[in-house]
């Protein structure tokens, strides 16, 4: 048994826009669209609830402050640069010449 769902094309269009409308960045008319096709489509509703949860957890996470030893090796990290430099001898340039 496959695991696979086919989606129709108002699936595919939500789901292509599921970002935009979980941040109300799209039109007015555009998202009252994804909204009602969501609240009318399990499998869609499922993936809405999913991405909404990642980034509710993303949102939570980036405002814990960094322990301030780890923001310094951090920051010495970023501040060192190292620097490599390869040069390479071609046989070809010992300057001998054809006959």
């Amino acid at each position: 048994m496959s695991d696979e769902i086919n989606l129709g094309p108002d699936c595919q269009s939500a789901l292509e826009n599921l970002y935009l409308f979980l941040d109300h960045e799209m039109a007015e008319g555009d998202w009252d669209a994804v909204h009602a096709h969501i609240a009318d489509c399990a499998p869609c509703l499922t993936q809405f609830d999913v991405e909404r949860i990642v980034k509710e957890l993303v949102a939570r996470s980036c405002r814990e402050k960094a322990p301030d030893v780890l923001r310094a090796k951090v920051l010495t990290s970023i501040r060192s640069v190292t620097y490599t430099r390869t040069t390479v001898v071609s046989s070809d340039s010992r300057g001998e010449t054809d006959a």
